[in-house]
C-alpha cells in the first residue's frame, strides 16, 4: 500500500523516483510505523497486532 501511494504521488506531480529512492522512502515509513507499533505495545503490556489495532484507531479519533 505504502509503494502504491508513492506511486500515486509520483503520477499527480509527473515525477518519478528511481528504484532506490523508493526503497529508501518505504524503508523510512516502515521503520518509523514499526518504532511507534513496537512503542505503543510496550506501554500498554500488549502484543504488536493489538498495539496496531490501537494506534490505527488513535489515529482516527485524535
Amino acid at each position: 500500500m505504502v509503494v502504491s501511494y508513492f506511486e500515486w504521488v509520483q503520477g499527480l506531480q509527473y515525477y518519478f523516483w528511481r528504484e532506490s529512492e523508493i526503497l529508501s522512502r518505504l524503508q523510512e515509513v516502515m521503520t518509523r510505523a514499526f518504532n511507534r507499533i513496537w512503542g505503543v505495545a510496550q506501554k500498554e503490556s500488549t502484543d504488536l497486532r493489538t498495539a496496531a489495532l490501537m494506534e490505527g484507531i488513535r489515529g482516527l479519533y485524535p
